[in-house]
Order: C-alpha cells, then structure tokens, then sequence
C-alpha cells in the first residue's frame, strides 16, 4: 500500500483569525495540503458563528484540501442542555448539514460526522447506551449527504472496538459510509497501544468480513511532549505513516498556551497542551524544526544523508552548532570526511548545517538525528573513528525550567554516546566539552569591584582556575554536565576508553547564534545591530575569559591527536589571563565597532552565575604547547565582521528568492 496522504487537525475556535493566518504560514512550511477542522453546530447558531465560518471556510479552502468535522450538539436542542447531549430530533443534525452544503458545499468534498463518539465528552452515552440516537442520525445525515454528491466519513471508537462496526453494519449506517477514521494516541498511557499497523489492520479487517469496502483514514493521532520527548513525537509520526490507511491528519500544530480559554471542553489533563509541532511560545519542535527544514521524507524515512562511502572518519555530534560547523570545516580543509550528527533543536542550526552542505557536499555526511536516541547514536559512531561529542543542552536557565530532558540531554545523551563507543569493533576516541559551571559559584572567591569589572584579590589564584579546584555543581545545568564529565572519565579509567574533557570558558566566533542563555557576546552583538535591548542578569562587572573558536579548534585537535598520553583527564580551556573581559566592558567595546551605545536592561542575578572565573590553562599548554592566538579585542571584531557580512549576504539571498541562511536575528 502506498503512502498515506498527511494532512493536519486542527480546532479552531470563534475569532481566532490570527491563528487561522499563523496556520496558514506555518502550514506552508511544511507543504501540507490538507486540513481537518471542526465545525460545531453549537457556535453556528451562536451570536457570531454563522459570520465566522462564513469567513473561516473559504478562506482555509484557498490553502488547504478541507475535510469539516460537524460536532457538538446546541444546547438547546439536546436532551440535555450541553453539547456532547444526543440532540431531541436525530433529523436535525441532517438539517443542519443541509445548510452547510447548501452555503459552503462546494469547498469540501468530504463530510466527517462527529469527532471521538466513544468520549463522554464528545456523545454522552449514558443518555444512549444502545448507540440508537447515534445510528438514526448519522445514518440519515450520510444518507442524505450522498444525496448532495457528497462522501461520508464516519468516526470510530478509540480504542477500537470492531462490535461497534457491526452495530453501525446492522443499522445500514456503513453502506452510505466512504471512510472510516481512526483515531489513536501513542503517548495516552489509559489503553495498551498496540502500533498502527495492528490497529489499523484490525479495522480494515473487520470492514472486509462486513463486506464494506469504505476507506480507512486516520483523523486524529499525535504524540505529546508534556514530558519533553520529542524523539517520540517524531516516531509516532513515522508509524502512522505506515500505517495501511490512505490518509493520516496529525494533531496537531500549535501547542495550547496554559491559560487559553478552550471554548470546547475542560482540558483537565496535562497533555493535552502539548501535542503541537510548535510551541506556545511560538518555538519549533524537533519534528517542525525537521520538517519544515527537509521535508517529510527526512521524517518518515531513516534520516542518514550518506556519501556513500563507509571510509571511517570523524564524528561530531551536535556538529550544527557554532563550534561544530567551525571544526567540521576545519577538518574538511585536512582532508577528513565528517559526519555531522545534530538533531537541529537549537533555533538557527539548521542554517549552519546548510551552509556546510552547499560548501562541502561531497565531505559532510548528515545524520539527522538525537542524542538520546541510543540506536541512532550507536549507528553513528559505528562509522567514526574519532568523536567530538558537543550535543548539549546548553542553558542554564532552560535546566531550571525543564531539569528533566536538561539531564536526560546531557547526561543520557553522553551515556549513549560512551556506550556506542564501548560496543564499537574498534572504540574511537573521544574529546567531550563540559563547562566550567562544574565547579559552582565560586562564592568563596575574594573579589572586589574596580571601575568595569570585579577583581580577583587572592594572589594564589592570579593565574585562573586550575584543574585542582574542587567540583561544586550549582543548578540542574552544572549537575547534568558535571555528572556527564565525570562518567567520560570513568569510562576512561574502567574501559580503557581514549577519552579527554574540556572545561570549558566563553567561546565565541562565526557562525554562532547566540541567545540571552546561551552565546553572550554574539547575543549583544545581534542585539546592538538590530536595535533591540540587551538584558544583562546581575551588575554586568563579572568577568570572563573568552575564547575565539579557532583557538578552541586547535585545542580540540591537539587533544585527539594525543588522546593516548591525554586520555582520562579533564582540562581547563579558555582564553586565560590575557582574554578577560566584563560584560560592561564587551558593551562599550560594541558600542566603538557600531558607533551606538547598546540598549541594555538590568536583572537579578542567575542561580550558580560566577561574579569572576578564568581559565587556568597551564595544563593543557603544558601537555601540548597550545595558546590562545586571538586576543579578545580581535576576535570580536572578528565575529561583528561577519555577522555584517552574514547580514548582507541574507538579503540578498532574500531579494533573490534564494535560501534565506545564516542568521536568524
């Protein structure tokens, strides 16, 4: 059986016309063509229900191949006043169906008679628990839409219950019937989910026995990430869509924002706000981020983009990210080949990983993938013989909101990663970036202001923090990577894995895009040339030592290229000494390069932030002779450098009709 047709379900309530546009944008992105959507009886004979539909129709059947679900029942026609109520006269429901393709027939050619009618919610059964309401009027409903010229699509029960097929048989509602849908839900832990292609075979094998050879549709199959697991999501797409059905509609777009007034029924559980593609706050999933960036396809199908080859060559996992792209290009100019291995859940990556697929095409091998996929990952690492493990959650502010996928992520993630390497034929090295949040606060630190920044008055720790300093993890961020470091360590040490950490400082340069969380001096810079406000969380004096990321690069290939005599060790890596900065003094420094003072607002201090931390880089510089080259001075300029020219080069792009890459701010 071919692939099924995926289309969209999406509810859409009265006066919703800037999410009906959003819908339409979003939409695009990911080339779908089809749209079911309800229409509830109650709000037609509502104050402004006939006006909205009369808007809302025609104006999704411009985009979208409409399938309209006729639901809910008008209090004041029910047996009782709500609107999961049978209604007084089965005949009205025909009635009103009559009227809608009288006014808007010719934007549909398939008519969906109600939504779920096994929940209470939808059709309370306790006010018909032979189904005989239901029957008379969806029977005669898709009696008399056949008259019309139009098809019938009729809903089952979830879960599926193949008596309810035979009742619907022996009342002849199934022989005016053109398909039947399915709804169905992986993440729902209430019955025992079974995969759709059980599911779905059941039911066309019972519509076979019944002689009844009606299409079988799934309308309404989603997966929530309430518990951040959007590798899921993406599976339970790619299980629906081998399902042997001819169409799959995916609950659903936008996720429901907490304090959205749902005009239909109380959402009293947790889940039901998070089966969207998108957030609430407008962010993409990991399923929209792929989809829309490279197609479907990439979806429903393994997502290796292969060169063909199985030469073994270097690994780099969350390789979209700013440091990745710079060492995969890097390696590149060396000769290597590269699998870049990034699930592109970081807002803009997925232009970096395009970037390098139009500049090295025949070298970099992308694998569409997670970390916390543990088959993924092993199959990856199965083709390296060298791994530069950066996949991360990065923020520790978004640790604090979500410590869960935080560890999941970071710890799970480089567990998967150790793992693969201890089962591999041939276990490659590995190089793995932590921070320098493993080692907490630093409260006890002597500090004092002077003038821009806080200065360091104990004179035993002039030259930064070394290696020596006691782990002290502050925030759920600095315990998932702190946990992480000390399991690549151990791995070292029990399974004789070529391992090496780094904890690492502020890195900073091309190809970053950096966020108020995550990537601060790229975040003022694209702050200051945009005009908007920079937030700056605590009195802008505490200091850093930052690190151009060709520095980093070199650090990093140094490190595999002596992983023998280096492994099992953790090193402190940053610009040192001669590369601090505050952040007060990083902004006048924008201001001189953009001849405008930043926009900047004050905030309280975060949970574990460090007034003051250098790196103490005596180790890794003894080990292997590396320094950092760029001076702080340069490497910013460097980086507004580009950022100009990665601006202009949008625009044009954009005036071409070209890929719109690069920048995302």
């Amino acid at each position: 059986m071919s692939q099924p047709r995926i289309g969209l379900t999406e509810w859409l309530c009265p006066g919703d016309y800037e999410r009906v546009e959003l819908l339409v944008d979003k939409a695009k992105a990911l080339n779908i063509t089809s749209l079911r959507t309800g229409i509830f009886w109650a709000e037609w004979y509502a104050s402004e229900g006939d006006g909205w539909y009369a808007w809302l129709l025609p104006r999704l059947a411009k985009e979208f191949e409409l399938l309209p679900c006729f639901v809910r029942t008008p209090p004041s026609l029910g047996l009782a006043p709500k609107v999961s109520s049978p209604p007084r006269l089965p005949k009205a429901y025909a009635d009103f169906l009559d009227v809608m393709i009288d006014r808007f027939g010719h934007l549909f050619e398939f008519l969906e008679l109600w939504n779920h009618p096994g929940n209470v919610n939808e059709w309370d059964t306790r006010m018909d628990p032979d189904w005989s309401i239901f029957a008379e009027m969806v029977g005669g409903a898709a009696y008399w839409i056949h008259e019309r010229g139009k098809k019938v699509v009729l809903p089952a029960l979830w879960p599926t219950d193949a008596s309810w097929f035979e009742l619907m048989a022996q009342r002849g509602v199934l022989t005016f019937v053109d398909a039947v849908s399915m709804h169905g839900f992986p993440s729902t832990t209430e019955f025992r989910w079974r995969g759709w292609q059980k599911e779905a075979g059941d039911v066309r094998a019972c519509l076979q026995e019944l002689g009844v050879s009606s299409e079988v549709w799934i309308t309404e199959t989603g997966y929530s990430t309430w518990r951040g697991d959007e590798q899921s999501q993406v599976s339970a797409l790619g299980d629906a869509a081998k399902a042997p059905v001819e169409r799959v509609y995916w609950r659903e777009l936008f996720d429901k924002p907490a304090n959205r007034n749902v005009a239909d029924l109380a959402h009293l559980d947790e889940r039901d706000f998070h089966y969207g593609l998108v957030r609430a706050d407008g962010s993409s999933k990991l399923l929209y981020s792929r989809w829309s960036q490279f197609g479907l396809k990439s979806v429903l199908e393994p997502a290796r983009r292969s060169t063909g080859t199985t030469a073994k060559r270097a690994l780099i996992t969350g390789g979209a990210g700013f440091i990745g792209t710079n060492l995969a290009e890097r390696l590149v100019h060396e000769g290597r080949k590269v699998i870049v291995y990034d699930s592109l859940a970081r807002p803009g990556v997925e232009q970096n990983i395009a970037w390098l697929q139009r500049a090295y095409p025949q070298d970099i091998d992308f694998v569409l993938g997670d970390i916390c996929d543990s088959d993924s990952v092993r199959q990856a690492v199965s083709h390296a013989d060298e791994v530069f493990h950066f996949a991360a959650q990065v923020a520790v502010t978004t640790s604090l909101m979500n410590p869960r996928e935080d560890y999941e992520v970071n710890v799970g993630g480089t567990l998967n990663v150790l793992e693969a390497i201890r089962s591999a034929n041939r276990s490659p090295s590995l190089l793995f970036t932590s921070t320098n949040k493993v080692y907490g606060g630093l409260t006890d630190l002597n500090v004092e202001k002077n003038r821009t920044r806080y200065q360091l008055l104990n004179p035993s720790l002039r030259a930064g923090i070394s290696e020596a300093r006691p782990l002290d993890f502050h925030s759920p961020y600095g315990c998932s990577k702190g946990a992480a470091d000390q399991y690549v360590l151990d791995y070292a040490r029990s399974y004789h894995i070529p391992a090496v950490v780094f904890r690492m400082s502020c890195i900073y340069g091309p190809h970053q895009m950096g966020t108020e969380d995550q990537g601060w001096i790229a975040h003022f810079l694209i702050r200051t040339m945009s005009g908007e406000p920079i937030m700056i969380c605590g009195d802008g004096m505490q200091v850093r030592d930052v690190l151009f990321v060709d520095d980093l690069v070199d650090a990093c290939l140094l490190a595999q290229a002596n992983n023998r005599t280096l492994s099992g060790q953790a090193f402190n890596i940053g610009g040192g000494l001669g590369n601090t900065i505050s952040l007060l003094e990083l902004l006048k420094l924008i201001e001189t390069m953009e001849g405008r003072e930043p926009l900047v607002q004050m905030s309280d201090w975060r949970v574990g932030d460090q007034r003051y931390y250098v790196s103490d880089t005596r180790k890794f510089k003894a080990a292997t002779g590396w320094a950092a080259r760029v001076a702080a001075r340069d490497g910013v300029s460097r980086l507004h450098q580009w950022l100009k020219e990665s601006r202009s080069t949008q625009v044009a792009q954009a005036s071409e009709g070209g890929y719109s890459a690069i920048l995302t701010r």
